[in-house]
């Protein structure tokens, strides 16, 4: 199953590739709701992949914990979300070995979060690949307050932490694994156009 294609945008938006089999190394596979599809599709294109994997799986209201479990990993493990599996991830990364391969695959909020998780512990982001399933809800900051709003749905936005109306940026912090809003009426106050669904 292909994964969601994005429209053409400014160089720090990411761009999901799709996953791609670097074989029988050791694997960090992270899988949330339809993203697992993404790890089906990769272990029936190389089998090979899943001998030294360790799946970490969010279900995310989907029942593909049991088709996981049944490719064969060396290890699986699933929690309700992400921030209940980062301890198990953050071990993980910890201790594997240079040529680990990372696959991640799910939403661009837990796909961001999980590459800057990679980053900060030293993977090569040459050895991460990407493959977006889900709607376009995007995990954005606020870059007049600092806060996170997760799954933003439209554009401006409201700041869940210090309100202002924010718009809806492709510009994308790595180190935080969130896009950038900015306020939308700053140079004109109470001018806020009107809300727009996000798109891919």
């Amino acid at each position: 199953m292909a994964g969601t294609a994005f429209t053409p945008s400014i160089l720090s938006r990411p761009v999901y590739a799709g996953l791609v089999s670097r074989g029988a190394t050791p694997a960090i596979m992270l899988a949330e709701g339809e993203g697992a599809l993404a790890l089906m599709a990769l272990a029936d294109h190389d089998p090979a992949v899943m001998g030294h994997a360790h799946i970490i799986h969010i279900p995310a209201g989907t029942g593909h914990g049991a088709a996981l479990q049944a490719l064969g990993p060396a290890m699986y493990h699933e929690g309700p979300t992400l921030p209940a599996v980062l301890p198990r991830l953050r071990k993980a990364l910890g201790d594997a070995h240079m040529g680990t391969a990372l696959y991640i695959a799910g939403t661009e909020g837990v796909i961001g979060q999980v590459t800057a998780e990679a980053l900060a512990a030293g993977v090569a982001a040459g050895a991460i690949s990407t493959e977006h399933h889900g709607g376009a809800a995007r995990r954005m900051q606020c870059v007049h307050c600092k806060g996170i709003t997760e799954d933003v749905v439209t554009d401006p936005f409201i700041c869940s932490h210090c309100g202002l109306s924010l718009f809806v940026r492709d510009h994308f912090s790595r180190r935080l694994g969130a896009f950038q809003g900015v306020c939308v009426d700053a140079e004109t106050p109470g001018q806020i156009p009107a809300m727009q669904e996000i798109r891919p």
